[in-house]
């Protein structure tokens, strides 16, 4: 008998006739004598209802106070959610007990709408699991010091459910989305994208924090941490297929070496069009320079990626880096008021119209000419590169959003991803 966790996505909990099939799901794995903790999203679109109910009434503010407010309302999607997979799972005869975050507890820090889990003790659920129930607990959200709810930001049920599956040492946590796996990019962008069988987990961590939807990136961090046996699969497959089939389907993401990772330096194209720049024009080139204009935007919980600073000329720099779309107005704001001042710029501009393409692949590492051979096709097809940004094992770019897609098809066609080794045609 195996501790397995599974979480669904939004989409599979989208209608009463998709909770039946999670349930009957669920059933057939308990039955099947495993012992089942359940993490489910709030229905498809319910957050965003929830949220926009909030805005009809106030504008968006930035305050701790505001914040409280919107992780209340917003932790109730997941609750009900919770409730109907419960009441489904005991129509099919299923003993099953649901749990809020607060409820088991999921302790997390205060930082609302964008909290961090710290701990989670596992006595109730394993109390509960010890009487042969199934037991369903609230993803994205948990409970701070002060006993305020608090939500972990979009995706925080993946991190919920490998959070969880950690604490309680589960033999596998299954991420059933509306994606039977990892692909080698996304296939709505490109027809030929192929599914990968599976992936080592420093490819996922890059591909998830490069703009991969597939999983919150840190759920991938809490799996690698905690070396936590992660699999992603489709949620609308038949319920009733053999278990064993459906335990091997969709993408393991694997800790262990695999020879044929090595047989291609690239494994798949990310890209993210949640992406800004903020420039810092004229300012003064110092020691400290950097921590002075970022130091503010990280005290305001703003999330920054890529940063150029330009080669000084006669003592004067040019400061560029990439923020979060949603945050970029904010971004531009702070700046103008608290920062550009103090450190004498002679402007503060931006632009919300980019995008992030990035190669990633740990045959990186013993492949020369990756970088090469990216920036000459972006280059035949006439689109110019802003920014640079690499590591071991990925190379990402920023260019102007309307060349998106063309640069993630010539990017997957020259890499020959469309006869990736480990994967499956689409």
């Amino acid at each position: 008998m195996a501790l397995i966790v599974h979480k669904y996505g939004g989409t599979s909990m989208g209608s009463t006739e998709r909770i039946q099939n999670v349930a009957k799901r669920v059933a057939k794995w308990h039955r099947a004598g495993h012992q089942m903790v359940v993490v489910p999203s709030a229905m498809s679109g319910e957050t965003n209802r929830l949220l926009g109910l909030a805005k009809e009434l106030a504008p968006a503010k930035a305050t701790p106070a505001y914040d409280r407010e919107l992780d209340m309302i917003a932790a109730t999607g997941e609750q009900v959610s919770v409730g109907l997979l419960s009441i489904a799972l005991q129509a099919e005869g299923v003993e099953a007990i649901g749990f809020s975050g607060w409820q088991v507890p999921i302790k997390t820090n205060s930082a609302h709408t964008k909290a961090r889990i710290e701990s989670i003790d596992d006595a109730r659920v394993r109390s509960e699991l010890a009487k042969g129930k199934v037991v369903i607990i609230t993803g994205f959200q948990g409970i701070d010091e002060n006993q305020n709810i608090t939500t972990l930001g979009r995706g925080g049920s993946d991190t919920s459910a490998v959070a969880v599956a950690a604490a309680m040492k589960a033999d596998e946590c299954l991420i059933y989305t509306d994606v039977d796996g990892v692909y080698t990019t996304d296939p709505r962008v490109v027809q030929d994208a192929r599914r990968l069988t599976r992936i080592s987990f420093e490819e996922m961590l890059e591909m998830a924090s490069l703009g991969s939807k597939v999983l919150q990136i840190r759920s991938v961090e809490f799996a690698g941490k905690y070396r936590v046996p992660m699999r992603v699969l489709s949620s609308f497959t038949p319920w009733d297929i053999d278990i064993n089939e459906e335990a091997q389907s969709g993408t393991l993401i694997t800790f262990e070496d695999d020879e044929n990772m090595e047989q291609a330096a690239v494994s798949g194209i990310a890209f993210n069009r949640d992406e800004a720049k903020v420039s810092l024009l004229g300012v003064s080139d110092t020691p400290g320079i950097a921590f002075r204009i970022l130091g503010s935007v990280a005290d305001a919980n703003i999330d920054v990626d890529m940063i150029i600073q330009n080669l000084s000329k006669e003592g004067m720099t040019d400061f560029s880096f990439t923020v979060h779309r949603n945050d970029y107005a904010k971004t531009i704001d702070l700046l103008k008021e608290k920062v550009a001042g103090e450190l004498g710029a002679s402007e503060v501009t931006g632009d919300a119209k980019i995008c992030k393409v990035s190669v990633v692949g740990i045959g990186m590492r013993s492949h020369a000419g990756v970088a090469s051979k990216m920036f000459r096709c972006l280059s035949e097809e006439g689109i110019n590169i802003q920014m640079i940004s690499t590591s071991e094992i990925k190379i990402s770019v920023v260019i102007d959003e309307k060349y998106m897609e063309l640069a993630v098809r010539a990017l997957h066609r020259a890499f020959d991803l469309d006869l990736a080794v480990g994967s499956d045609k689409l």
